[in-house]
């Protein structure tokens, strides 16, 4: 289930946007719009984890999965 929404952006953002969709590297503004937001959403759990072990302190054991995760793609295409 999708819900559709309104948002107001700035004109240089939308033309970003258009040129997207335009140069074939997004099938809509709002392919590009979920984009950013699961990156966003991405980046925000990166950022509590690392809060998380910051906090745990140093961990042998978690060393090999953060050098996987400094390695893994990020983009979600």
């Amino acid at each position: 289930m999708s819900i559709q929404i309104a948002v107001r952006l700035p004109d240089d953002m939308v033309k970003f946007v258009d040129r997207l969709v335009a140069e074939g590297q997004a099938t809509s503004r709002a392919s590009v719009i979920e984009r950013a937001l699961a990156r966003e959403f991405r980046r925000l759990i990166a950022a509590r984890d690392a809060a998380i072990l910051a906090e745990a302190g140093p961990d042998a054991d978690m060393d090999d999965l953060a050098d996987y995760a400094a390695r893994a793609p990020l983009d979600v295409d």
